[in-house]
Formats: C-alpha cells, structure tokens, sequence
C-alpha cells in the first residue's frame, strides 16, 4: 500500500541531535534571521510552495505567536544573490510532544523555482544546530506523505518514523517502499 499520492499527515522523530550532518549553502546564497516584517515573506514563500496546507495570513501568529525575539533566535529566511526570501525554516519547540520537551523542525519550505538547487539540506543543517545550541537535546517534525523528496531529507538527516499506530506502520511501510532505490532503474553508477 503505497500513500504517497497522499496528504497523510505522519511525524518523524530524531531522540539526539549529536553528529547533525553539515551542508554548506551554494554560492551566491545566505542564511538570515527573523526579523520584523518576515511574516509577509513567509505567507508568499509557503503560498507558492505549500499545496497541502491552508496557508492564511493568520497561520503565522497561530503557529509561531509575535515574540521578536524568539523569533530572531529560532526563525531562519533563505536568501538568494539579490537577497531575496527564497525559503523559510524554523527551530521551534514542544515542551509537551510525547510528555516531554523536543525541539521541532517547523515550517521548511523553498520557493518551487528554487527547489533542488541544494538549499534544503543546508537550511536543515541550520535549523538542527540552532535547535542544539538552544539546549534541545531531541527533535520531531510533522509532514505528509505526499512529500517524498522532503522525507527523504529528514530521513538522511537521522529522522525515523515515529509510529503509533497498525495504520501508521502500513502507512509507512508503504512509503519506505516507495523511497528504496528500484534496482532495475539503476545504471550501477552510484
């Protein structure tokens, strides 16, 4: 059974955040912090690039509330040559995920037209360290079953599935399927 045509919303967890794999950003592109005024970057960046949400004006202060400054330390704003908003991240927290504190990847996105030009793992690097260096020791995320490019990165960045359910394990069961290299389609140049 295979979800990936889906929108399943499933979560992912990673209980240490020791050894975060490093990416360096391409040149020409820059990593910032929040700073007043993001709000309106991050609707456009998740309205182009966010198909299974609904995505308001609203969402950001329902999700992320209106601390500057917490923002500024846990909200970062991917920026192109011209410094341009092109992707958004965030290191935010649940102190009550599982009945106890994670950090959480919250939010990632990257304009369509920029996508796969080897900004996500870099933006994920920034996003796991922050949420080290403030003390997180352990991290989930939530996403959705159609989006197999960006579990595959939270997959290679040391998130597992977390399953709590017989439904959750076929779900997937079914989406590692659909990500495990077909071996008829390789050319053996891996």
């Amino acid at each position: 059974m295979s979800a990936a045509g889906e929108a399943i919303p499933v979560k992912m967890v990673r209980e240490d955040l020791e050894n975060i794999p490093h990416f360096n950003l391409p040149a020409g592109y820059s990593l910032r912090a929040y700073e007043p005024g993001d709000e309106a970057h991050w609707l456009g960046i998740h309205l182009a690039a966010d198909h299974y949400n609904s995505i308001t004006p609203e969402l950001f202060q329902a999700q992320f509330g209106s601390d500057p400054v917490s923002l500024a330390q846990r909200q970062f704003y991917l920026l192109d040559a011209e410094a341009k908003a092109i992707g958004t991240g965030t290191a935010w927290f649940n102190d009550h995920f599982k009945g106890r504190r994670f950090g959480r990847v919250h939010w990632v996105a990257i304009l369509p037209e920029f996508q796969r030009h080897g900004l996500a793992k870099p933006l994920m690097t920034a996003i796991c360290t922050r949420l080290r260096e403030l003390g997180h020791q352990r991290a989930y995320l939530t996403t959705a079953t159609a989006r197999l490019p960006a579990i595959k990165l939270y997959l290679h960045f040391g998130f597992v599935p977390l399953i709590a359910s017989q439904t959750e394990e076929v779900v997937w069961r079914g989406l590692l399927s659909d990500l495990a290299p077909n071996p008829a389609e390789s050319d053996g140049s891996r």
